[in-house]
């Protein structure tokens, strides 16, 4: 019996490490990612936690009580942003909690998830090469990739940065334009609208966000980086010591993402998804989060 015993509970051990093991998709035994989020009452969806004004960490936020999110998750009082109320808004329309995963950039664009978190929001630009390894929604918003330089520097235009170091975030499409890299890029072509300058070198960091940020701090290896508009314009306003290059480089569809490598069927969640931000867009919500975040501009209509 001694034996029997001991037996049953290295079986319940088991079984609970494998339960723990199963992320943000699994336990509920649903073969439907969609139906496995209404049945665990949450969804986890990745952003940025430094990508301010689209994403950011709220620091007089404390976690909310009662809360059905994961231990290693934060949860809505944590984070704010113009892609955190889109990613509530997601929530809110399915009927669960919205929870946060902060994962890197390099991580999402790879793809091969490992069911770690169910979806992203987080300004991801919709390319040739991603769609290899992910599902991209309809876009919620478009965003102009721009050129910006330490506020003290001579520089006016690109031709100027000729043979500069500039910087930009890890796995982006701005390290893959300065790289020169179309295939990576994975942008139509009506869309592209500046050559990057003559021998560039390229300093990648975890974020483009860092970028600004390391100019601020006094760091001298590149002059300047390449992100959106609205990150400069939101460096501008922090008051960081940088200054915009007149011009858009290429314009960017910008959209939620889904594992392909996914254990469950993420169909029904994305064309959900594709019905909330379509919604979304006739109703003027997605305008009045852009309004309320992006420096006052509705950035939800498409470039002509």
């Amino acid at each position: 019996m001694k034996k029997l015993l001991t037996l049953i509970s290295l079986l319940v051990v088991v079984s609970l490490a494998l339960s723990a093991c199963g992320g943000a998709s699994g336990g509920t035994g649903s073969k439907d990612l969609l139906a496995a989020i209404k049945d665990r009452g949450y969804i986890l969806i990745s952003t940025d936690p430094n990508y301010e004004p689209q994403s950011f960490l709220n620091t007089e936020g404390k976690r909310l009580a009662n809360t059905k999110c994961p231990s290693d998750a934060l949860t809505t009082a944590e984070m704010q942003g113009f892609d955190v109320d889109v990613a509530v808004a997601i929530g809110t329309a399915l009927g669960v909690e919205t929870c946060f995963a902060t994962p890197g950039w390099d991580l999402l664009t790879a793809g091969n998830w490992a069911d770690k978190w169910d979806m992203s929001v987080g300004s991801m630009t919709i390319t040739t090469s991603r769609q290899k390894v992910l599902v991209f929604s309809v876009p919620y918003y478009y965003t102009p990739a721009v050129v910006a330089v330490a506020k003290d520097s001579t520089y006016t235009t690109l031709d100027s940065l000729a043979g500069q170091a500039l910087c930009a975030g890890l796995s982006t499409t701005y390290e893959a334009w300065l790289n020169n890299d179309m295939e990576a890029l994975g942008l139509p072509a009506e869309s592209i609208y500046a050559k990057v300058p003559k021998d560039v070198t390229v300093v990648p960091l975890e974020s483009d966000q860092e970028c600004a940020q390391a100019i601020a701090a006094g760091r001298t290896d590149f002059v300047g980086y390449v992100t959106s508009g609205t990150i400069v314009d939101a460096n501008l306003a922090a008051g960081l010591p940088v200054r915009k290059l007149d011009g858009v480089v290429y314009s960017e569809d910008l959209a939620a993402a889904f594992d392909k490598a996914s254990k469950l069927d993420t169909a029904s969640l994305v064309a959900k998804v594709n019905e909330i931000f379509t919604t979304m867009h006739k109703d003027g919500s997605l305008s009045a989060l852009s309004i309320k975040w992006l420096d006052g501009l509705d950035l939800t209509t498409a470039p002509k």
